[in-house]
């Protein structure tokens, strides 16, 4: 069926085709009509070629009996040719069906090709429009850009403009000179602040004036006489204010300082002198240098005279080799404590040692020029080497006439401790000056150090060549008690070595040591006079003694002269407490000596047979030891000023129990008991001898806790046990 179907379809195609060429033709008039379509045009193809239409037939045949509904109605027995005339003549009925129907609506389409035909001239003409919009959108885009191009040539040119405009503008208004100015320049006195105002316009304008000539800028001829009217006239006034303050500086009894600061609210007017009058503004710096040199020596000349009228007249030598309450003058309260006023010191008869004279001085040029140093910076517009140079051209004169005054003083200056203070003194004001960033004084606290340092070691070594040529024998006569010069020795070491400790030197610190050597030589030259060698030894403790007393109050104990003399006084302590027992118990020290040498030697053996000895060493000792203890008290009092001397040894020396040496003994228990019986007979006349001393006020025996373990010696107890009943 399907076959058939589709063989009775291209039937019916082929006679709609034919039907169509006959209704062509019939119909003449009708296909003549311009709403008609035209002729089918097949091209090459020829529809009247057998070969053509059996070779399409014998494909579709092909084609139809491999479908499977041909093959069943084959395979039932169908008559294929009763079935195709059937389908054609179906067809014939369709086709004419076809025809009528075609024929009815011929009339509506004839108007659907007419109403074609007209749509396709509205889109003619629409193309038309659009080609023609299209044309314009190309013209109008050719011209936005055009239009764009002349905008951005139109903003550079604006651009342009306003720039000139603005160079322009500050031009015109850099040469304008304005009303307010000219009347400010002309009519208002200096002090008012439009005229400081305007001043510093008319700086501006100057400037500005000078950088457009250069530049060759032909409008500024225009104002230029204006300006230069103006400038004249600000720099005469401004020369005169200037001057006057300057000439009010030398009035007598006027705190210059006063008018001084208050120029500092006018500084401009120098720096406008100095950008447009060079002659007038070294016309009054010269002035100010000039006056005010002149009253700085003025000043520090009458100060540094009436200064000097409070010093107190050496009567004595002793007081330039004591320091007392003199060091307190490079404490930091009275370092920087107000200057002495001579005249209010000279009503109250107050006077003052040179070295607080010299920091009054010194604080008071110190003060006055860091403020001067300070207010030349900032008026005049210096720094660097033109600052230092202008400073010295101030206070150059004052700064030669102290040196001069200082070089003179110290020519006859014997006082080696105001001379050392004057120095740390210097130091530390060179230290503030640094603080307050004022370099300018740096090279006269040199010159003052190069004239006190050889002036303090001058002293130094007289005064070791003093010592050093100092006969013994032209000192009169003689005793045991402490020198005179070993006194001074010691008040002036200890000065020196105190003041030294704030800002150590070495060089001080050797010629000390220099003088220290030569007094430990006098000491012993003059303790050669003495024929005894007791006499001796106690002036030696006594001389030492006093002066590591006095070192000891004011240098630091580790220092190297109380090392020094402490070890001198110890050795010739103990040498002292040898001879003084030798006389009383000789027998006793020997006796002890020999024991303890033999047990160093491990022969202790040897003791065996000194029973008898120490039995006659006790009794003789018993028999005689309080008028012995009694005389040796005596000579102790007579011999010592210091009585604390003795507690001084006794911190120093080492006292245990003389027992103590046989009871440590190795190997003890195979010793021979004579040795032991020895031993109590050493405890029983210990015991004996202690008890006695409970007669005498005072004494305290010993704690075994505070006294050291180490070897022990019967001299050394018996020097302790004597020591106790002297203190």
């Amino acid at each position: 069926m399907a076959a058939a179907a589709t063989m009775a379809a291209a039937a019916r195609e082929l006679m709609l085709r034919a039907g169509a060429s006959d209704m062509e033709e019939e119909e003449g008039p009708l296909g003549s009509g311009p709403g008609l379509q035209e002729p089918l045009q097949l091209g090459e193809l020829d529809i009247s070629s057998d070969e053509f239409i059996l070779d399409e037939v014998d494909v579709h045949i092909q084609a139809n009996l491999e479908d499977e509904l041909v093959k069943e109605a084959l395979k039932t027995g169908v008559d294929l040719r009763h079935y195709s005339k059937q389908v054609e003549l179906e067809l014939q009925q369709i086709e004419q069906k076809s025809i009528r129907d075609y024929i009815q609506e011929s009339e509506n389409i004839a108007s659907l090709h007419n109403q074609i035909t007209a749509c396709d001239a509205v889109l003619e003409r629409m193309e038309q429009m659009l080609g023609a919009f299209q044309s314009d959108l190309s013209s109008i885009s050719s011209e936005i850009r055009t239009l764009q191009e002349q905008s951005g040539a139109m903003n550079i040119r604006l651009r342009n403009r306003q720039a000139v405009r603005g160079k322009l503008g500050e031009l015109v208004d850099g040469l304008i000179v304005p009303s307010v100015l000219i009347t400010a320049i002309l009519e208002a006195p200096v002090t008012e602040p439009r005229f400081l105002e305007q001043l510093q316009e008319l700086d501006a304008k100057a400037a500005a004036v000078r950088e457009q000539e250069g530049r060759g800028t032909a409008a500024c001829a225009d104002v230029r006489g204006i300006l230069d009217r103006l400038r004249v006239k600000a720099v005469t006034k401004i020369r005169e204010f200037i001057l006057q303050k300057i000439y009010s500086f030398r009035k007598p009894m006027t705190n210059y300082q006063i008018p001084q600061t208050a120029l500092l609210k006018y500084r401009f007017f120098y720096q406008f002198l100095l950008g447009n009058e060079r002659a007038t503004a070294k016309e009054i710096r010269d002035e100010y240098v000039e006056t005010l040199s002149k009253i700085y020596l003025s000043y520090y000349r009458s100060y540094l005279g009436r200064l000097m009228k409070v010093q107190p007249s050496l009567r004595s030598r002793n007081t330039i080799f004591t320091l007392g309450t003199r060091g307190s003058v490079i404490s930091p309260t009275e370092l920087e404590a107000p200057i002495l006023v001579p005249h209010t010191a000279q009503r109250g008869e107050q006077r003052y040692p040179f070295e607080a004279l010299f920091r009054s001085q010194h604080y008071a040029l110190l003060d006055n020029s860091c403020r001067e140093y300070l207010f030349i910076c900032e008026f005049f517009v210096v720094s660097g080497s033109a600052a230092h140079d202008l400073f010295h051209a101030v206070m150059g004169r004052t700064l030669g006439m102290t040196l001069k005054h200082l070089e003179s003083y110290l020519t006859d200056c014997y006082d080696a401790i105001a001379v050392f203070l004057c120095i740390h003194i210097v130091l530390r004001f060179r230290n503030i000056a640094a603080k307050r960033d004022v370099p300018a004084l740096d090279r006269y606290w040199e010159q003052v150090l190069a004239l006190l340092w050889p002036r303090f070691e001058l002293i130094l070594e007289m005064n070791v060549q003093s010592v050093r040529s100092t006969d013994p024998q032209r000192l009169g006569g003689l005793d045991t008690r402490p020198h005179y010069i070993t006194r001074r020795y010691a008040e002036f070491s200890s000065a020196l070595v105190s003041i030294n400790q704030t800002i150590p030197n070495e060089r001080t610190m050797q010629l000390l040591g220099q003088l220290q050597v030569e007094v430990e030589n006098f000491v012993l030259r003059v303790a050669a006079e003495f024929s005894s060698r007791k006499e001796q030894l106690v002036f030696l403790i006594n001389n030492y003694d006093m002066m590591l007393g006095v070192l000891m109050e004011r240098a630091a104990d580790d220092s190297k002269e109380v090392e020094s003399f402490q070890q001198l006084l110890n050795a010739r302590t103990q040498e002292f407490i040898e001879e003084l027992l030798s006389p009383p118990f000789g027998g006793l020290v020997a006796f002890v000596k020999e024991a303890e040498a033999l047990i160093e030697r491990g022969q202790a053996e040897r003791l065996r047979g000194e029973e008898a000895r120490v039995t006659q060493l006790i009794r003789g000792f018993g028999s005689s030891w309080k008028s012995s203890v009694e005389s040796l008290s005596q000579d102790v009092m007579r011999s010592f000023t210091n009585f604390r001397n003795g507690t001084s040894i006794i911190q120093v020396l080492d006292m245990p129990h003389p027992a103590f040496i046989l009871r440590t003994l190795p190997h003890q228990d195979k010793l021979d008991p004579l040795v032991f019986r020895c031993t109590e007979t050493w405890d029983h006349f210990l015991l004996g001898f202690q008890n006695s001393l409970y007669h005498f006020p005072n004494f305290t025996t010993p704690h075994p806790s505070s006294l050291p373990p180490v070897k022990p010696s019967l001299s050394q107890y018996l020097v302790y046990s004597t020591l106790v009943i002297m203190s």
